[in-house]
């Protein structure tokens, strides 16, 4: 009897020790992830805060070139309000960048992949939903940056559903960026460059859309 009492106290100190070694296990991988993520995240801050352009869609093109940004993906939901971002500097807009672009990427992480299908609202457009909340000094009790933040999204939103699916990420970025530049000089009184965008990379997208794309070269 005393023998059999050990073995269940053994059996469970056991299940607890394995329990606690996989839970270890999985928050090592976590931060493991985490640092891995950094490296990217702190080349595209740098990048941004070293650019003088105006040009938003320029800005975002640099970033997209580089070689850990995938053809779609939530890594475009930072991209988007980044670039936006550090144009409106550029061109004279009110922001501490380097502040504005840590507290933009840190809530644009938040936002998952497909957000498009699954929540109804394309990550792009609540990427410049950001930028402007961070802009204006939005927050939930804010009356005039509350309204210009949500509107600038559904603006973006319009844009992204009126050319319809399958979801791009670059095309839906470039929609979301030439609204905003519209919207910001409209309400803010900021002129970022807006200049013609002609998409290079539909061979890299299976569910490309072809002539129907506004940015396809085939249209000039």
């Amino acid at each position: 009897m005393k023998r059999t009492f050990i073995l269940i106290i053994l059996a469970t100190l056991l299940s607890v020790a394995c329990s606690n070694t996989e839970e270890a296990s999985d928050s090592t991988a976590g931060a493991l992830a985490a640092q891995q993520a950094d490296p990217v995240i702190d080349s595209l801050t740098r990048l941004c805060l070293a650019d003088t352009s105006t040009d938003p869609i320029a800005i975002l093109e640099k970033m997209m070139s580089t070689s850990y940004c995938p053809m779609h993906g939530p890594l475009h939901h930072s991209l988007v309000g980044m670039a936006l971002m550090t144009a409106y500097h550029n061109a004279g807009g009110e922001v501490d960048l380097e502040k504005g672009l840590a507290r933009l990427i840190e809530q644009t992480q938040k936002i998952p992949g497909a957000a498009c299908g699954n929540w109804g609202a394309c990550g792009a457009t609540l990427s410049a939903g950001t930028f402007m909340s961070i802009v204006t000094n939005n927050g939930p009790f804010a009356t005039e940056a509350w309204h210009l933040s949500n509107l600038c999204t559904a603006r973006a939103l319009e844009q992204v559903a009126n050319n319809g699916g399958p979801r791009c990420c670059k095309r839906d970025s470039y929609l979301t960026i030439l609204s905003t530049v519209d919207f910001v000089k409209e309400h803010l009184g900021i002129e970022m460059h807006k200049p013609q965008v002609h998409c290079t990379r539909s061979q890299s997208n299976k569910q490309c859309i072809g002539q129907k794309c506004p940015f396809s070269p085939t249209n000039d």
